[in-house]
C-alpha cells in the first residue's frame, strides 16, 4: 500500500512537470512540440484534462500557424497539406477530454476545475471553428462553456483561469459578432473583458502560467484595439519571461522601430 501511495506521488509529480514544460514551450510559441508533451498524458487512463486542454490549445495555435495569414480559410484548409492531420488530433483529444469531464461531474457537479477545464476545451473548439476556420457551429459547445464558466465563477470567483476564459467570450461577441448575433449569444462586452484580463495579468499572487495566460490574452486585445504603445510594454514583459517566442520577438522588432521614427 505504501508503494503504492509513494507511485502515485511521484506520478503525479512527473505529470506536472511534464505539464510545466509544455506550457513554457506553449507561451513560447512550440506549438508542435507544446501538444507532444500534453498529448499522451490526456490520453492516459484515466485522462488528466489539463492536459487535453493544453493539447488542444496547442494543436489550434498549431493549425493557426499551419494555415498563414489568410482572409479565407475555407479555401486555405483544403490546401493545407498539414491541417487534416492536425484537425483529426485537435478533435480526438477535445472529444477525449470533454467525455472524461463529463463523467466526473456527473458523479462530483460541484467540482469546479473539471467545470472550468470542461469550459476551456468547449471554447478551443469554438475559437477554432468559428474564428479559425469561419465555420458556423460550435453553438452547444459555446453555451455550455459560457454557463459552466458563469457557474465556477459565482462559486470560486478565485479560480482565475475562468475570469480569463469568461472575458474572452465578453470581448469577442462584442467585437466580433453582428449586433443580432451578439443577442443570441447573451450578449458581450469588450470594456469588462479588458478589465478583467488586466485584473488578472496584474494579480500579484496569480501563478506564473495562469498570469501568462492573462498576460498574453491582455496583449492580444491590446493589439486587436490598436492601442500600440500599451501592446508594446505588455510585449516587452511577456519578453522577458519568454524570450524564444518569435510572434513577441516580431510584433516588437516592427512596432518599437516605428515608435522610435515617430
Amino acid at each position: 500500500m505504501l508503494f503504492a501511495l509513494l507511485l502515485v506521488s511521484v506520478l503525479s509529480a512527473t505529470d506536472g512537470g511534464t505539464l510545466d514544460e509544455g506550457q513554457r514551450l506553449f507561451y513560447n510559441a512550440r506549438y508542435q512540440e507544446a501538444a507532444a508533451l500534453a498529448l499522451p498524458l490526456c490520453t492516459a487512463e484515466p485522462a488528466d484534462l489539463a492536459a487535453c486542454e493544453l493539447a488542444t490549445s496547442a494543436l489550434h495555435f498549431q493549425l493557426k500557424r499551419a494555415l498563414g495569414d489568410t482572409k479565407d480559410p475555407g479555401k486555405a484548409y483544403p490546401l493545407c497539406a498539414a491541417c487534416s492531420a492536425i484537425m483529426t488530433t485537435f478533435m480526438d483529444a477535445t472529444t477525449r477530454g470533454q467525455t472524461a469531464a463529463r463523467a466526473r461531474l456527473a458523479a462530483d457537479p460541484s467540482d469546479d476545475e473539471t467545470k472550468f477545464l470542461l469550459g476551456k476545451l468547449n471554447l478551443n473548439f469554438v475559437w477554432l471553428q468559428l474564428g479559425t476556420l469561419g465555420r458556423k457551429t460550435g453553438w452547444k459547445e459555446y453555451w455550455e462553456a459560457r454557463r459552466s464558466l458563469d457557474e465556477v465563477i459565482a462559486r470560486n470567483p478565485g479560480l482565475l483561469r475562468a475570469r480569463v476564459a469568461r472575458a474572452w467570450i465578453d470581448y469577442i461577441v462584442d467585437t466580433r459578432m453582428p449586433r443580432m448575433t451578439k443577442w443570441v449569444l447573451g450578449g458581450g462586452n469588450k470594456k469588462r473583458g479588458l478589465s478583467v484580463v488586466e485584473e488578472v495579468a496584474n494579480n500579484a499572487s496569480a501563478e506564473p502560467f495562469v498570469a501568462a495566460e492573462a498576460i498574453f490574452a491582455l496583449w492580444d486585445m491590446q493589439v486587436r484595439e490598436k492601442q500600440i504603445p500599451s501592446a508594446i510594454l505588455t510585449a516587452r514583459r511577456l519578453a522577458r519571461e519568454f524570450p524564444d517566442n518569435p510572434d513577441l520577438a516580431k510584433f516588437l522588432a516592427a512596432n518599437e522601430a516605428q515608435a522610435t521614427t515617430r
